[in-house]
């Protein structure tokens, strides 16, 4: 049987679903609508038993997943959401002991998604040219405790990426067509190039980019997300479902002797 310990990310849900994110300390106390909940209160017990609150209304603890920690993180821009990043994991092959890079900071979703998948033998290389952006970011590493996975790079990577035989590495960025020679650059033969655009425009623009800077064997895919009321008696679709979030698009970089078609 696992027990919460102090120092441990929690989740606490109370009877309508809302949902509380904390990191336990003993010297602090959680304040609802509901009442008030110490974190002394919450240390030693098993994940998925109930708490209550000073007012007596009930809550479950639970140890969150890394979608309720990303779900959670404080945000300056749109983040990458949870139906896209299992994708972008799975295509980049992101796996403990892993090298990945990425280019567009932000608030720092896809960073700690990265960061948790490397495990603590592997690394995160973040790039971004905005300091308030990679503060944020920062924030959001040390909250979750990732920031030892990841080195943060105040940088524009127009003037050039660092690192080089990179197994993959993503663009979050507006105008990704602009960065594949830095990217080929930093990307071992065969490494896997990612990208995130919102447009069917720019998709093709850098689509029509790719054999040029070479990178072969493209892929582009939306994922759309439909949840269903979890009632027993009246299983139906949510009212509102996660649909067009951003077109994924993935490629291979190839050597420069080897021909490309457009086609891939």
């Amino acid at each position: 049987m696992i027990l919460s310990q102090a120092g441990d990310q929690a989740l606490l849900v109370d009877r309508d679903g809302k949902q509380f994110i904390l990191k336990l300390d003993p010297t602090k106390e959680l304040q609802t609508h509901r009442g008030v909940l110490r974190h002394q209160d919450l240390i030693g017990i098993p994940w998925g038993s109930s708490v209550t609150s000073h007012t007596g209304v009930k809550y479950l603890l639970f140890q969150p997943t890394l979608r309720d920690l990303l779900l959670h993180i404080k945000r300056s821009s749109q983040i990458i959401f949870p139906k896209d990043l299992g994708y972008i994991l799975l295509r980049l092959s992101v796996r403990p002991g892993a090298r990945v890079l990425e280019a567009g900071t932000g608030s720092g979703a896809l960073t700690c998604a990265l960061a948790w998948s490397v495990g603590p033998e592997g690394h995160v290389y973040s790039y971004d040219r905005r300091a308030d952006m990679q503060d944020l970011a920062r924030r959001n590493l040390e909250r979750i405790g990732l920031l030892d996975r990841v080195t943060l790079r105040l940088a524009d990577i127009s003037e050039g990426i660092e690192e080089t035989d990179i197994p993959s590495l993503f663009l979050d960025l507006p105008h990704p067509e602009d960065y594949l020679k830095q990217a080929h650059a930093a990307l071992r033969n065969g490494g896997v190039l990612g990208a995130i655009l919102p447009t069917s425009n720019q998709v093709s623009r850098f689509l029509g980019a790719l054999p040029a800077h070479h990178f072969g064997h493209p892929e582009v895919c939306e994922l759309l997300l439909r949840f269903y009321k979890p009632v027993a008696e009246r299983l139906r679709p949510a009212d509102r479902m996660v649909a067009h979030t951003g077109y994924l698009i993935f490629a291979s970089s190839v050597s420069p002797q080897e021909p490309i078609s457009d086609a891939g």
